[in-house]
């Protein structure tokens, strides 16, 4: 009678060649990770400025989407609110109609808008139309920009309020992180 099974020689090589699968695997799964977050965020903040026109254009008047600390930046996280006091943040008592969490630790949200001296904001018109928060005729544009690792994406913001995701590293048809 011949007995079946595995030596513990043959489960030895079959565990190491598992190992040796695993670590080689390993970077590829981690920068596809980083990728796949990258792209929630993008998703997320590109959502979040489609629901600011759309709340913008249904309630009739504008209606802003600012960081939730402005000494923070836009990385704690941001907040879609209708100003009512003219500050450009969201204050309790102000109408608030969504608020973001933070984004991970190692990725960087930075903005740069056509007229940054009015703060950290991005404001929408009863029109739909991006503009300042203190003047909803002066059009407002600019780029958020989302960087993890080597990875980035920028999120662009024309003069009607369009928004546009880019890669600058694959578009050079104006994906630069400026205006």
């Amino acid at each position: 009678m011949k007995r079946r099974g595995v030596t513990a020689v043959e489960l030895l090589v079959v565990l190491l060649l598992a190992a040796i699968l695993f670590g080689v695997a390993m970077p590829a799964m981690h920068g596809m990770l980083q990728q796949m977050r990258l792209r929630a965020a993008v998703f997320d903040l590109a959502a979040a400025i489609d629901q600011t026109r759309s709340q913008a254009i249904a309630r009739g008047r504008s209606v802003l989407m600012a960081p939730l600390d402005a000494s923070a930046g836009w990385r704690r996280g941001w907040a879609i609110f209708i100003d009512q006091n003219g500050n450009h943040r969201p204050d309790a008592g102000e109408p608030l109609l969504y608020r973001h969490a933070p984004i991970p630790d190692d990725m960087q949200l930075t903005s740069s808008f056509s007229s940054n001296a009015d703060g950290l904001y991005l404001a929408y018109n009863a029109a739909g139309r991006a503009c300042s928060a203190d003047n909803s005729l002066a059009a407002r544009w600019g780029t958020l920009s989302l960087t993890q690792g080597r990875q980035a994406r920028n999120i662009k913001i024309n003069m009607l309020g369009r928004v546009r995701v880019c890669d600058p590293a694959q578009d050079n048809n104006g994906c630069s992180g400026a205006n």
